[in-house]
Order: C-alpha cells, then sequence, then structure tokens
C-alpha cells in the first residue's frame, strides 16, 4: 500500500509532512511498523489477542463501551 501526497497551491514542506503523518496514523502504519520491529512469538501474539479479547469483553459488561447491533 503506497501513500502519496500531492502538494496543494501554496502548501508548505511542512504541512505535507503533517498531512503525510495524519494519513500514516489513520491507516494504522505507525502502529503496524513499531508492532513488526521485533519477533513476536505465536503463543505471545495468541496471548496479546486473549488479553485484548477479554479487556473489552469487561468494558462491554461494565457498559462503558457498547456494541453493534
Amino acid at each position: 500500500m503506497a501513500i502519496r501526497i500531492k502538494a496543494r497551491g501554496g502548501e508548505s514542506a511542512e504541512q505535507m509532512l503533517k498531512r503525510f503523518k495524519k494519513l500514516c496514523e489513520k491507516e494504522g502504519l505507525t502502529k503496524d511498523i513499531k508492532r513488526k520491529a521485533y519477533y513476536e512469538k505465536p503463543s505471545e501474539r495468541r496471548r496479546r489477542a486473549m488479553r485484548k479479547s477479554l479487556k473489552r469483553a469487561q468494558l462491554v459488561t461494565q457498559g462503558i463501551i457498547k456494541t453493534k447491533p
């Protein structure tokens, strides 16, 4: 997946960089890069996924977040 940014009229390099960073964050690239920076054993990956689902279930039962109907 390639993210392309075209300069808008009168846009500075700093503004383009800010837009690029925002798009990368929105697409989840920064989180993905940080996650893949080090090898994660499959058992650790499953354990992390299980903790995430348990935490989400706990928040749902407490009524903090709502599930989709």
